[in-house]
């Protein structure tokens, strides 16, 4: 499953400190802003209650004189403006076109048409908070209420007084407080990362150790276990872990002594076996040289077993070289050599020249064992010149600094269903053809032999016809002995 690259950029260490700081910064953020709407408005709410509360009082203690007089009035209005709080007004009046104030400040855009309407219709006058020029304002509008009879019912006068108070000193306050939240919101972030790191180091510990169990049971280490602390979910992770750490230890263990017995049993009936089959192919060896003499009926039977004795004989061997490597007590005894040489004398010793040509250009110097590499060479020629058909061709060539020995016949070739299996041990490519004249471990031993030598071999169809196989040995030897002689189950020749 692939992660996605915006996860995998990230650590879960990262992840969760990052998730707990946007936690911290929302909450500070959230909580920043419900303080500042809540003190924003206490602010400006109490300068407008006193505001309004006092410039009530002035209007109903106001006698308008009428007709007015504009210069009467001014003076009431520098009056009223001196007793202005919790700030200074700037005073207006109006009376039909008559327009007197406190001050030389204009009001356009200050008194609105709404309050203007609000302060003719309304008893209690109104008020409104305006922003003209950037600037905040609190505008006040009351009507001045007269009594045509006295102790009668108080009617507007038709005059009516309008208060303009700055707000600029609680915008000041507002302002000072959104640049504590802000300035406070980031030593708030700092000091958060402490309980961060703290927390993602605690959810992190049990992860951490988890990642190094299973990395040491990955490397073998089947008894590895983990700590169980505490009763939360982290515990019950460790101890399924140990669980199942503890059943694969056991499933393991006993496979692994299956397997011993395994290879114990076939080594032991190939040990066995080998005395008794040397007497029998001492006897087979005399029964050959009399056949002659015998009758045809006899002397078919006495080469038949003779045959037949010469495989077991051989399958003995191949057997005993499987549980080697299956036992991995394989070793590799190397020594520089000439290839071209060594492939020669592998060749000469079977009689296989007049069989196979050969392509071997001198002075190709190899570290190798060399009687396992006479082995690969006699399994791979042997298998070619069996179930292919000639003529069989080997080849040296330098390839990226390894020795390439390619052996190819001109058969048939091997169909793509075998080819997969062209190296498992006894596989059969014609399963109606039990019987073959190798023991159906060739090219197993082969592809052990190659890998103990820290190489590799290939198997495939050359392009013209016939099979192709290909090994390829580094020419320094294996890296070490002992990745030299691990061994893996091998796979084995079969009839293309």
């Amino acid at each position: 499953m692939k992660v996605p690259a915006a996860t995998a950029a990230f650590g879960v260490r990262t992840r969760l400190v990052l998730a707990f700081l946007l936690v911290a910064a929302v909450s500070a953020v959230t909580t920043a802003a419900l303080t500042y709407r809540e003190a924003r408005n206490a602010v400006l709410e109490r300068a407008q209650d006193t505001a309004v509360a006092s410039f009530r009082e002035e209007a109903e203690r106001f006698v308008p004189r009428l007709p007015l007089d504009r210069e009467a009035v001014q003076w009431e209005l520098y009056d009223i403006a001196a007793r202005s709080k919790p700030h200074p007004w700037i005073v207006f009046a109006e009376y039909a076109s008559v327009r007197v104030s406190s001050g030389d400040r204009p009001a356009s855009g200050v008194l609105t048409a709404e309050l203007r309407r609000s302060a003719r219709t309304s008893p209690r006058g109104a008020f409104q908070r305006v922003v003209k020029d950037g600037d905040a304002y609190l505008t006040i509008g009351m009507p001045v209420m007269t009594r045509v009879v006295a102790g009668g019912p108080a009617v507007p006068s038709g005059l009516v007084l309008y208060a303009v108070m700055s707000l600029v000193n609680e915008e000041t306050d507002i302002d000072a407080l959104v640049t504590a939240a802000r300035d406070g919101a980031l030593p708030g972030l700092a000091a958060a990362l402490v309980p961060a790191l703290l927390a993602a180091r605690s959810v992190l510990r049990p992860v951490r150790e988890l990642r190094r169990a299973a990395h040491s049971m990955g490397g073998g280490r089947l008894d590895t276990r983990i700590a169980v602390r505490g009763r939360d979910e982290m515990a019950d992770l460790a101890r399924t872990f140990n669980a199942s750490a503890a059943r694969l230890e056991h499933s393991v263990r006993e496979l692994r002594d299956a397997g011993t017995r395994a290879r114990r049993f076939a080594s032991d009936v190939s040990h066995e076996l080998r005395t008794p089959l040397a007497g029998m192919l001492a006897v087979t060896d005399v029964l050959d040289e009399d056949a002659e003499r015998l009758d045809p009926d006899t002397a078919r039977a006495v080469r038949l077993i003779s045959a037949e004795t010469g495989k077991l004989a051989l399958l003995v061997e191949d057997l005993m070289e499987m549980s080697r490597f299956d036992a991995r007590v394989a070793e590799l005894n190397t020594d520089e050599v000439d290839a071209a040489e060594a492939v020669h004398r592998t060749l000469s010793g079977r009689r296989w020249h007049e069989r196979v040509g050969t392509e071997l250009p001198d002075g190709i110097r190899v570290r190798l064992d060399p009687r396992r590499f006479d082995v690969i060479v006699a399994n791979l020629v042997g298998n070619a010149l069996r179930h292919g058909a000639e003529p069989v061709t080997v080849r040296l060539s330098r390839r990226a600094g390894a020795l390439a020995v390619e052996v190819r016949d001109h058969g048939a070739g091997i169909a793509d269903t075998v080819l997969p299996h062209v190296f498992d041990r006894f596989y059969k490519a014609d399963a109606a053809r039990s019987r073959s004249p190798g023991s159906g471990l060739g090219l197993a031993i082969v592809q052990e032999n190659v890998r103990l030598h820290g190489g590799t071999v290939d198997a495939r169809n050359a392009p013209g016809g016939g099979a192709l196989f290909t090994v390829e040995l580094p020419f320094d030897g294996p890296a070490s002995r002992e990745e030299g002689s691990r061994s893996v189950p091998g796979r084995t020749e079969c009839a293309p």
